[in-house]
């Protein structure tokens, strides 16, 4: 819960969630943005989705692929980020996820949301 006090947490003290097979995360909540702690295990399948929220992708670990683009549009295209490598996904860009090996990001999203692609059942 968002409050205008400045609390310090650690990723590990805080709750987990696991809105998929596969998936888990844990997640630090301001009133503008939100940024997330994610662990995809190796085969972790994200579907195509889309938001409001402008979503910075960072890979602190692991192999990841990203498709960025409507599944049917010719300008559909895929993207690998390995450990180390971040990239920003603009409002409303359909975009799916595949983790190649297990991986770890930090997902930060503006403005936030209740919701993400992760948290809509097909």
């Amino acid at each position: 819960m968002a409050t205008d006090t400045p609390t310090a947490q650690r990723w590990d003290e805080l709750k987990p969630d696991s809105p998929m097979e596969l998936l888990e995360r844990r997640r630090v909540v301001g009133r503008r943005a939100m940024i997330a702690h994610i662990t995809l295990r190796k085969g972790c399948q994200v579907p195509t989705h889309q938001h409001e929220s402008e979503q910075f992708v960072c890979v602190l670990s692991g192999r990841i692929r990203l498709g960025l683009g409507a599944e049917d549009s010719r300008e559909r295209r895929d993207v690998i980020l390995e450990g180390g490598g971040v990239i920003c996904v603009p409002s409303f860009l359909p975009h799916s996820a595949e983790a190649l090996e297990d991986t770890v990001v930090l997902d930060v999203f503006s403005p936030l949301s209740e919701t993400t692609g992760i948290d809509r059942k097909k």
